[in-house]
């Protein structure tokens, strides 16, 4: 047998939320059923999304950092973005691709500090290339409302 993994959490969801937490007297007992019904339905889709997100992010990352070493001269920002520009992806765990998002992100950061005090149209447009990545990840990473998104219920 191979659970279904975004199933079982989506069902268990709707059970929670329609059938147990309504039947629980306790005001405060109901009010934690349904968040963590809300909690199952919520890491229903980060699973069934996360590795195709941090997958599509890491590759921008790295195309940022690709375009920041024909203008960026500082000696020690150089060889970092450099070599993370190289880099892949190892597997396609969360937990490898999570490890590797988070180095990217932080090389990210580091390259936005260094961006901003730059002068010149190169500056502008790299900043503008982080800044629609990162809300384009933020897009990509926003958790639906079972009551907003009735998908579930199909």
């Amino acid at each position: 047998m191979k659970p279904d993994v975004q199933k079982v959490m989506v069902r268990s969801f709707a059970r929670i939320a329609t059938d147990i937490a309504p039947a629980i007297a306790v005001e405060y007992a109901a009010g934690s059923a349904t968040v963590i019904g809300l909690m199952m339905f919520q890491t229903a889709t980060e699973f069934d999304r996360a590795a195709e997100n941090f997958v599509q992010e890491n590759r921008a990352f790295r195309a940022i950092f690709l375009a920041a070493l024909a203008h960026v001269e500082a000696a020690e920002l150089k060889p970092k973005l450099k070599a993370a520009a190289e880099t892949k992806d190892g597997s396609l765990r969360i937990s490898d691709l999570d490890e590797a998002n988070n180095a990217l992100s932080a090389l990210l950061i580091e390259l936005q500090t260094h961006v901003e005090t730059q002068k010149g149209s190169w500056a502008r447009d790299l900043e503008t290339q982080i800044w629609a990545e990162l809300v384009r990840g933020a897009e990509a990473r926003r958790l639906p409302h079972p009551m907003v998104d009735l998908s579930w219920a199909e």
